[in-house]
């Protein structure tokens, strides 16, 4: 997926989930926060950022920017919440990705209402066969290793315990955790932040739920599902 008319800026506060205030052109001026996430390691004072600028297009929009990835050290982190997903649609559709053991997809949806939950994507291949997907879109990484979540998500404990129903009625199921830069060497459940989160993803492993990282490539105005990378549930 593609930005347009992004601009570099430097970060100066977050005076809440939504709101960042960026030195733009020896200006201060708003942008829209796409991660409500903590983002503590990435969003500090001095930071680069990059932001997509909507003058001449903004429709409904109050804020004219949006915050779409930082610099963090050598690593550039894209930030959009919304990008995972469609990342993922894209790769679905082009055949980057493959859902384990599925053949040529002859349908995909997204939004898919199971049980209690809405999952990501609702997929079907040419033998009939069906999966459900659950995208989990990472920004936090430390040494190396990518963690999900970087605060408590019992939305996401509920995701996935309504794959594990789905797998146990017949669906292929599937979590995918789109690492939303290059370098890291593995994904974890983030244990110190969210326990129960990573006992419910090891109790999905260990029921047959696939789970699947892959890395992405990044930059400025760019977002693309890239190449695998391993998952160390345990």
């Amino acid at each position: 997926m593609q930005y347009q008319n992004i601009r570099k800026a430097i970060f100066l506060e977050r005076p809440n989930r939504f709101i960042a205030h960026v030195e733009l052109g020896g200006s201060v001026v708003k942008a829209h926060v796409k991660n409500t996430g903590r983002c503590r390691e990435l969003l500090v004072p001095g930071a680069v950022v990059y932001v997509e600028d909507f003058e001449g297009r903004m429709g409904s929009r109050k804020l004219q920017y949006s915050l779409i990835a930082v610099e963090k050290q050598n690593i550039l982190i894209n930030m959009d919440s919304q990008a995972p997903n469609k990342v993922t649609a894209e790769a679905l559709q082009n055949g980057r990705l493959k859902f384990p053991g599925m053949d040529e997809l002859v349908e995909l949806r997204g939004e898919y209402t199971y049980g209690d939950s809405r999952i990501d994507f609702y997929g079907k291949d040419c033998c009939g066969k069906e999966f459900l997907l659950e995208v989990k879109g990472v920004t936090l990484e430390e040494n190396g290793v990518a963690r999900f979540p970087d605060a408590p998500t019992q939305r996401g404990v509920k995701h996935v315990e309504e794959l594990i129903r789905a797998h146990e009625t017949g669906f292929e199921a599937g979590i995918l955790f789109v690492i939303q830069m290059k370098g890291a060497r593995r994904v974890e459940p983030n244990w110190r932040t969210h326990e129960a989160f990573g006992e419910a993803l090891q109790k999905a492993q260990a029921a047959g739920v696939k789970v699947l990282a892959y890395d992405c490539r990044v930059e400025p105005n760019l977002l693309e599902l890239d190449e695998p990378v391993e998952v160390a549930v345990e």
